[in-house]
């Protein structure tokens, strides 16, 4: 999962002429919960054909060129590793913050399930 790839494609999308930004988010493994427990690590499983219905619907909002997202899965990441690398190129900063914002809340409640291996487990 590189950034720069996955913003290279979209800026081959046959539209691009129309954007006026692309906003990049970067999720990366953090060494503590939300809750604060020390984390050692994760592992995200991803619910693909519900990943696509959401980058499909977002694509359809207004002023959205693109947007693509890579996910890393089935593996175990440890802290510092990218999860996920989400990239929206849109008209104005308006539209493109709401989409990235939303997009994200959507593939973190709907289409991602993590498990959190913590430091004080076996």
């Amino acid at each position: 999962m590189d950034p720069q790839d996955i913003i290279a494609s979209v800026r081959k999308h046959p539209e691009i002429h129309k954007a006026g930004m692309i906003l990049c988010h970067i999720g990366i493994v953090r060494d503590h919960a939300r809750d604060g427990r020390p984390v050692k690590g994760l592992r995200v499983r991803v619910d693909h054909e519900r990943l696509g219905r959401v980058l499909t619907e977002q694509r359809r909002r207004p002023g959205i060129i693109d947007i693509r997202a890579s996910i890393a899965e089935d593996r175990d990441l440890a802290v510092g590793e990218d999860i996920m690398a989400l990239v929206v190129a849109g008209d104005v900063r308006e539209n493109v913050l709401a989409v990235l914002t939303d997009t994200l809340n959507l593939i973190k409640t709907a289409v991602t399930e993590k498990t959190q291996y913590f430091r004080d487990e076996s």
